[in-house]
Order: structure tokens, then sequence, then C-alpha cells
């Protein structure tokens, strides 16, 4: 499958500059899509963001040096682009559970993290249940917060974004003033460019833009609605994985590079569980 070559060409590119800076901007070049998407769909697909994925391997590349040959730690740690023998210490650590030093000697229990392949898997597994529907530009209004290139950053904060929002006023208004499709409160990445990048909890209607938050256009895009029953957080992340390598590679479809949608039900309190659906915006893939 060609998407899934073009991700396998920026892995080779990854583990030939092991050794050497690499440049997520090239990554993603390679890969032909934008940095931020990138590391979204490296995520969603592999489990890890790139950045743990990237320490992992240089991390293992350096434990094997450590055992094999008679370098110093020092040495190693400035092949591998740490300046610092505390910075390389703790990353070593985070990894394998012992120190640089402690690694040297024979015997001693490391962790190796392989270069990940990429391959579609048949496995005949549990069924997909979406539909795919032409939709008018939508509009939505909302509260929103930054977001950074690095998805481990994300992951990190967007938990903490939805509990800051929950009990607020304003949440209250999103829910009040949802509308029109998709109905729900929604939960939206959007990305403009490198210094514009947004996490909104909105809801898509016609109503004036209140004090204190922001309104945003998605254009008029074809998507494919899948439906979920169940916890929010496995499922909405299952759902993105489950596209990019069981749907997408056989629908005739591409990645249209348009905000992802996740709508979530209007209950009072933490949404958990539930009905849920994740929109993507496709298009028709280019013929050869």
């Amino acid at each position: 499958m060609e998407w899934l070559m073009k991700l396998s060409n920026a892995i080779d590119y990854i583990e030939a500059n092991l050794d050497n800076e690499i440049s997520y901007d090239e990554v993603a070049k390679i890969a032909c899509c934008s940095t931020y998407y990138f590391q979204r769909i490296f995520t969603y697909v592999t489990g890890i963001s790139l950045s743990e994925y990237i320490r992992r391997r240089r991390m293992t590349q350096a434990a094997f040096e450590l055992q094999g040959s008679n370098q110093r730690v020092l040495d190693i740690a400035l092949k591998y682009g740490y300046n610092s023998p505390t910075s390389f210490n703790r990353a070593f650590q985070n990894i394998h559970g012992i120190t640089p030093v402690a690694a040297k000697n024979i015997g001693s229990t490391l962790n190796a993290y392989p270069p990940i392949k990429f391959s579609v898997n048949i496995t005949g597994g549990s069924a997909m249940s979406y539909h795919i529907e032409e939709k008018a530009a939508m509009r939505i209004v909302g509260i929103r917060t930054p977001l950074a290139e690095d998805m481990e950053t994300n992951l990190r904060n967007l938990p903490d974004f939805w509990q800051q929002s929950l009990n607020t006023e304003l949440f209250k208004q999103i829910c009040e003033f949802s509308q029109r499709e998709p109905k729900g409160i929604l939960g939206i990445s959007v990305y403009q460019d490198p210094d514009n990048i947004f996490y909104y909890i909105a809801s898509s209607t016609n109503d004036p833009v209140p004090e204190g938050m922001y309104e945003y256009e998605i254009p008029a895009a074809t998507w494919v609605i899948f439906e979920n029953d169940g916890p929010f957080k496995e499922n909405v992340q299952s759902v993105f994985r489950r596209f990019y390598t069981e749907w997408l590679p056989f629908s005739g479809y591409e990645y249209a590079g348009l905000p992802d949608i996740e709508v979530y039900p209007i209950v009072v309190g933490k949404p958990i569980h539930g009905y849920s659906e994740v929109w993507i915006a496709i298009k028709k893939k280019k013929e050869n």
C-alpha cells in the first residue's frame, strides 16, 4: 500500500540518522504530510509518540555499543545527541532501568526495541460500523487550547483541558447551543500552520460567538463516520488506529488532512462511556 510505503520510508530515514540530528520536518516530508499530521498518524498507528520511538531506538543502539565496545559513556551520549551526561543517564534509565555504567557489565538485563515495520495485517477481526456522507461547510463555536506539533505533549495536556472545562459556564453554553450536525459535544483538532494548532471543545451552531469562545469553519468535505459504543478514550483512539491500518488501505480513499472530529453525547459530568462517533475527512484516491 502506497501510504504504508511512505511511512516505511520515513522509518528508514530515522534509522539512518539515529546518531545524527533527526528533522521531524524531513520525516514528514518523506511521508508526504505536515509535521503535525505525521506525528498524529504515527502515534495512532504505533501506540507511541514519534519522540518516544526515537528515544527507544537510540537507547537500544546505545546499549548495544556500551556492551560491545570500549567507548566511554560520554562518547556514546554525544553520539546519540545528548550533550549532558545527566540527560543521557536519565533517558537510558527510563528505557533500561539501569545506568549506562551498569549496562557495560555483561549479564546486565537490557531492553531492545527493534525498528518498526509497517504492514497491513488481515485478521478477519471485528467489524467497523461506518457510513460515508457529503457535508457542506460546518461552523463550530467553543473553547480551545493550543496544541504542539509533538503528540507526546498533546496526549499529556488534553485530558487536563477536558477536566478543567467540564464544570465551567462556558461548557454549559456549548452544550446548550448544539444545533447542527454533528450534534453533541465535539472534540476537534485543528491544524492551520505550525504556530496555530488548537484543540476545540465545541458545538456546531449558527449562534453568535460568546465572550471567551472562538469560532472556526471546517470546509465542505466527504466524511467517513465511524460509530462506537463503549469507553470513549479507548474506542476513539482505536478508531483512528484501525482507520489508518485496516480501513483506509482498502477503501479507495485518501486522508483529506482536515480537522478530525470526535462526537460525544451531551451528559452531566465527565463523559466516560456511551455512544460516540469519529468523523474523518477523506477524498477519492488519485489515479496513478
